[in-house]
């Protein structure tokens, strides 16, 4: 089992960069699949950025894509997740999740069985 701890979020201006962080707990990172997803109150949770085989496989919602990075850190054990050229629609509760299995369905909820608690991005126009 792994726990998970998002970090980085705040208030931010548009056009402005943040740096979320995933620490993990319990086991290291690089023996799940990891993804980003973000819910806006009133809205289903969307997937925003995941990653497999410890890196080696990335992949962007088309709503980020361009302007995100999601990268491992195998020593720190934490996952993090880059945005820049922020935009009011960009505002969310950003979550951290883990699965057990590399191969399934990245942007679906239910392949995810570890989830973080949240962490808030607001982006000011």
């Amino acid at each position: 089992q792994v726990q998970l701890r998002e970090s980085g979020g705040g208030l931010v201006q548009a056009g402005g960069s943040l740096r979320l962080s995933c620490a993990a707990s319990g086991r290291p990172f690089s023996n799940y699949a990891v993804g980003w997803f973000r819910h806006v109150p009133g809205k289903d949770r969307e997937f925003v950025a995941g990653l497999r085989l410890s890196g080696m496989i990335t992949l962007y919602s088309d709503s980020v894509e361009g302007r995100s990075t999601i990268s491992i850190d195998n020593a720190e054990n934490t996952v993090y997740l880059e945005m820049s050229s922020l935009k009011p629609e960009d505002t969310a509760i950003y979550y951290c999740a883990a699965a057990e299995s590399q191969v399934g369905d990245p942007i679906q909820e239910l392949s995810y069985d570890y989830w973080g608690q949240g962490t808030q991005v607001t982006v000011s126009s």
